[in-house]
């Protein structure tokens, strides 16, 4: 729980501190309270004419400030001292749970540096995070602006719907988009690491054909299967999309119950009449 103690550090010569800053601020505090007093014998007997003189008041008066301001200062630093050893005891910062422990009671530890490693990793479980990777074909074709769908592989009869959260906007060294998707874990069922199959609505026309691998020709300029109309060839520009042991998703302008060349090669060009 948030504010729970998690570790408690021993750190010895924090305590000295700490009762030398203490020791000093009580000595100066009566120092102070003392200045006070003889302050104010003083400014009482000068009520009688010629029984104090005005330097003395003021020099009284000059030395109760001073004594004041050094107890204040000796205060100041007792509370850094006390924020300091405050610091040894490490509570959670939010719900969550501990997914690793790198040190056992008894470790001796430093400040940490960067690249060091923390002493607890604790994570947030009530909101968890659902990354998903949009290959390079379909970034053109997927509706990010509508609600998804998503099982996780652990709760196969589960179904979760969410809006997605973020997204990258670019391609990331694998060649395909990072989107994220907030998911609300209320119950505590789901847990850190799941996998989860996620399906997102396609863009209006963004449709999809499967057609035989065979019929795809690839060249160093494009991607095309070739058509058949009135006896022609006509070279009809496709991106892939998911591919099977002998079939392929392609997106592009080709129409269902379009008559295409199985086998087709790049030999055969646009126009070209075929039998």
């Amino acid at each position: 729980k948030k504010g729970q103690l998690l570790i408690t550090l021993e750190a010895p010569e924090m305590q000295s501190q700490y009762q030398a800053a203490n020791s000093r601020y009580l000595q100066t505090q009566e120092t102070a309270a003392a200045s006070k007093e003889k302050y104010q014998r003083l400014k009482e007997a000068s009520r009688e004419p010629g029984s104090v003189s005005p330097l003395d008041l003021d020099n009284a008066s000059s030395r109760m400030k001073a004594d004041q301001a050094i107890a204040a200062s000796e205060r100041s630093n007792v509370a850094s001292v006390r924020t300091m050893q405050n610091y040894l005891n490490i509570t959670a910062p939010f719900d969550g749970m501990i997914v690793q422990r790198n040190v056992s009671p008894g470790a001796l530890v430093a400040p940490g540096k960067a690249g060091d490693q923390p002493m607890l990793v604790l994570q947030g479980v009530k909101k968890l995070r659902l990354e998903v990777y949009i290959p390079e074909d379909y970034v053109d074709k997927v509706d990010l602006s509508k609600p998804v769908s998503f099982v996780f592989n652990a709760m196969p009869g589960q179904k979760h719907t969410a809006k997605i959260s973020r997204s990258a906007n670019a391609l990331g060294s694998m060649r395909s988009e990072a989107v994220e998707i907030d998911v609300d874990n209320k119950n505590n069922q789901l847990k850190p690491g799941m996998y989860a199959e996620v399906q997102i609505p396609m863009l209006s026309g963004s449709k999809s054909l499967l057609i035989p691998t065979s019929a795809i020709v690839r060249s160093t300029e494009r991607r095309y299967v070739v058509t058949v109309r009135d006896g022609k060839a006509h070279l009809i520009d496709v991106k892939n999309g998911l591919a099977s042991h002998d079939s392929t998703e392609v997106f592009g302008t080709l129409k269902p119950g379009e008559k295409i060349i199985i086998n087709a090669s790049d030999n055969i060009e646009e126009g070209d009449p075929v039998k």
